[in-house]
């Protein structure tokens, strides 16, 4: 059974309307990437017909604002593309929104930009199955969103397996059998991924994904994400001794994200076939990071804490968890922190 795990919808403190500015920067650092790859890989047609409709889907896009931001420098790209091929005339552009099913839809829509120049669908359900038509869409995009998997790996909640991860709610500085469930579990939703995006665009049409990744040659353990969520494990362990959290709970908790290596991501994709990597960079800061607010970290993780603990517990614990942060120095990671993964796919002919 796959899982949802969606962002807290509306506009409120704690909304990931409000707390999302991490994933804008990121987006931006790689816009002119995406940019550059569809004026130089986008296929367009020589001729003055051009196709009546050019469909764009977001996919993991939330409730916005950082969709329209992203959806606003595609469709300035490919207009720059198709003049430049000499179309006097442009297509409509029908923007395809994509999240989970329980998603807040409602605030995406009540949020979207007057005066857009494109028409605009809801389209509910996993992007690990297939969501639209074969070959209906021209470009498809995905920031910050692929490194949530469609569940929590079975193994970690088998007491009997060598991957029940005790103590802990995320693969970092796990034993390497934790790794590898997560590892496997990854390997097999990216496969339905890109087998559903294989069947959905069209031949030449592009793909761009934005992914937090970890460096080459490192293990799962070793995750760039994994300290970030230190902190969160922290305090829920502080509850359990304090009585207010079952231990069993938190020994049957693990989130359900994974961060890939660069060559992990090229395996998957030659593995699949039908496409071929226009780009693949990644973006390493080095230095200080700093450690997700209170805000941050509950807009997206909120639902899926609430749903396992309870909610009665969510206030309390991200109370604990602004006072933690207060009192920790940022990280400190060097040279190979905070890698983010830009890869642009061209459907093959």
């Amino acid at each position: 059974m796959e899982e949802s795990f969606p962002m807290t919808g509306g506009d409120g403190p704690n909304s990931y309307a409000k707390n999302s500015k991490r994933q804008k920067g990121a987006a931006d650092k790689a816009k002119s990437v995406l940019v550059e790859a569809i004026i130089e890989k986008l296929e367009v047609e020589d001729t003055p017909s051009i196709a009546s409709t050019f469909r764009i889907a977001d996919l993991g896009c939330s409730t916005g604002p950082n969709t329209f931001f992203s959806v606003n420098t595609i469709i300035e790209a490919v207009t720059h593309k198709y003049k430049t091929k000499g179309h006097t005339s442009l297509p409509d552009f029908q923007v395809h929104f994509n999240d989970h099913v329980s998603n807040d839809f409602n605030m995406l829509f009540n949020s979207l930009p007057p005066g857009r120049q494109y028409f605009v669908s809801g389209v509910p359900g996993s992007f690990h199955s297939r969501l639209f038509p074969k070959a209906s869409l021209h470009f498809v995009y995905s920031a910050y969103a692929l490194q949530w998997l469609s569940r929590v790996p079975q193994e970690l909640s088998d007491i009997n397996s060598p991957a029940y991860n005790r103590g802990r709610i995320f693969y970092s500085n796990a034993p390497n059998e934790v790794g590898k469930a997560y590892t496997a579990q990854y390997v097999m939703d990216m496969e339905r991924f890109l087998a559903a995006r294989a069947k959905e665009i069209v031949p030449g049409g592009l793909m761009a994904l934005l992914i937090p990744g970890r460096p080459e040659g490192t293990l799962p353990a070793e995750s760039s994400i994994g300290p970030f969520f230190q902190p969160l494990e922290s305090c829920l362990v502080d509850m359990e001794n304090e009585g207010i959290i079952n231990k069993a709970k938190i020994d049957l908790f693990n989130l359900p994200m994974y961060s890939p290596s660069p060559e992990e991501l090229r395996q998957l994709i030659q593995k699949n076939g039908s496409f071929s990597i226009a780009r693949l960079e990644s973006n390493t800061s080095a230095g200080s990071k700093q450690l997700c607010g209170a805000g941050e970290c509950r807009s997206g993780l909120e639902n899926i804490i609430a749903g396992h603990f309870g909610s009665n517990i969510v206030d309390e614990l991200f109370e604990r968890y602004a006072k933690k942060i207060a009192e920790c120095p940022p990280l400190d990671t060097g040279d190979t922190s905070g890698i983010g993964l830009c890869i642009i796919l061209k459907r093959n002919l």
